[in-house]
């Protein structure tokens, strides 16, 4: 028989999380700790979302989403999650740069970027201050309509290699462009200019299960296999979800879907003002992208010298376009050295990465799509021999991922790696407004900065839950 993936799951919760990323895990775990009865659900036989990893035969394991946030990933793992998971948190120290226009090293912090805006660009300390503060003092209250492109025409005009040492890393880190509202790209850099960048020493593997430990240490329910086909109402207020032919009623919904799966699929645009439903439809979802994860046979190493993330282009001028393109000329590439699993066998691991556009792969015939899959792979180990002499004998094993990998894998539209555009933010916010008890929390303009990103926004929704179901059981 097949196995009952419900099994022992009670009829009723407070609070039905739909979806393991970081912002419902973190969701689900605030709640749970605050004593709440928490289900969550996640289609896919993995919790983590983006944040998750695969094996390979071999010893090799790969991190799915690629390295790199804020320092404030330590405060808010250390207060939403626990120590244990904190003091994991490490800093990469070796950000290297490689194009047409300029070759360098950094620590991505304030300091050294002042350094070499100075120094290697030759613009003035007080133009690089007040370019700074002002990146540093936007809010979500800010001006939306001023976009980035205005923002570096106003303090450097002309100079699009000054653009691109700024932009390129925040590209690759939201998916945003030079016509994006520029708050969305000041917030999410100066939380990077702070301190630098870090990740999580020990790989998402190692993650994910302290993270789950801490949930059901919490009491949170969790339940794999159990994707979430309606969301269902009663009086304009959310009664039940339904989940393998199962509905399972509660007073409260924290949706860590895409939005517009959230909106127009599992709640269903009839329960929904027009105007809702419209602002919905005209969300924008943000872009995919392709990576290739590159295994080194057993013995071979890398130089650490090599960098920790490396951000490389061929392109002679910077242009959202061309990093977009199916002709690639950017492409990031990730370092995995065995620190990064310090208490796993030693290997080394190589992750490039690409934004790419969801229609360049959807239509492909199968044939069509292997071989273009294959063909990302060879161009990227053509491209990686450049900076690693020699390194296509050392590879034990590549393979690609594209728009398509992460639509079926995630199920987000389109395969968007970063959620939505910046006009999701506000459709995310009023959700409860249209529907009592319904939450949404997932990469939605500023909110979308990756891993922190995610579980700040599930730390905000889930302390609105919670003011809620307090408030309610008060009345009761």
């Amino acid at each position: 028989m097949p196995r009952d993936f419900l099994k022992g799951a009670a009829d009723e919760y407070d609070v039905v999380v739909i979806g393991s990323g970081l912002a419902g895990m973190t969701s689900a775990n605030i709640l749970g700790r605050a004593g709440h009865r928490v289900l969550l659900l996640e289609q896919h036989y993995k919790l983590g979302g983006l944040a998750t990893w695969f094996l390979r035969p071999g010893g090799h394991i790969f991190d799915v989403s690629l390295h790199g946030f804020p320092h404030g990933m330590i405060k808010s793992c250390r207060r939403y999650w626990n120590r244990d998971i904190a003091d994991r948190i490490v800093q990469l120290k070796n950000i290297r740069f490689d194009n047409p226009q300029f070759s360098l090293t950094t620590t991505f912090n304030r300091d050294d970027f002042t350094r070499l805006l100075t120094t290697d660009f030759g613009l003035q300390l007080e133009t690089v201050n007040a370019f700074f503060d002002t990146a540093r003092g936007m809010n979500f209250y800010d001006d939306q309509t001023t976009t980035t492109r205005q923002l570096f025409d106003r303090f450097f005009p002309g100079r699009d290699d000054v653009v691109r040492l700024l932009m390129e890393p925040i590209t690759y880190a939201n998916g945003s462009t030079l016509e994006d509202p520029a708050i969305t790209y000041g917030i999410v850099f100066s939380n990077f200019m702070s301190k630098g960048v870090f990740i999580y020493e020990g790989g998402t593997e190692d993650l994910v299960a302290r993270m789950k430990k801490e949930l059901e240490s919490n009491g949170v329910d969790i339940r794999i296999n159990c994707g979430v086909d309606r969301i269902h109402l009663e009086n304009g207020h959310v009664a039940a979800v339904e989940t393998r032919g199962r509905k399972i009623r509660c007073r409260a919904v924290v949706s860590n879907a895409n939005l517009k799966t959230t909106i127009l699929k599992m709640i269903g645009p009839e329960s929904l003002d027009k105007d809702y439903v419209q602002r919905a439809e005209d969300v924008r979802l943000n872009n995919s992208s392709t990576q290739v994860y590159m295994a080194l046979k057993e013995g071979e190493e890398i130089d650490e010298s090599s960098g920790d993330l490396f951000f490389t282009s061929t392109a002679h001028e910077f242009r959202t376009d061309l990093l977009l393109s199916r002709d690639i000329t950017s492409r990031t590439f990730s370092f995995y050295y065995p620190r990064t699993r310090p208490s796993k066998k030693e290997r080394y691991a190589i992750v490039s990465s690409t934004n790419a556009n969801w229609s360049d792969w959807a239509d492909l015939s199968e044939e069509e799509y292997q071989a273009s899959k294959q063909d990302l792979v060879e161009t990227t180990i053509d491209a990686l021999e450049k900076y690693i002499p020699g390194v296509r004998q050392k590879i034990d094993r590549a393979e690609a991922a594209t728009p398509r990998t992460f639509n079926h894998y995630t199920r987000h539209e389109m395969g968007a790696s970063f959620g939505t555009k910046f006009e999701g933010l506000s459709v995310s916010r009023e959700l409860p407004q249209q529907v009592g008890g319904m939450y949404h929390a997932g990469s939605v303009g500023i909110i979308m900065s990756g891993w922190l990103g995610a579980i700040n926004y599930g730390v905000i929704v889930s302390n609105e839950v919670d003011g809620r179901l307090t408030s309610e059981s008060s009345h009761v």
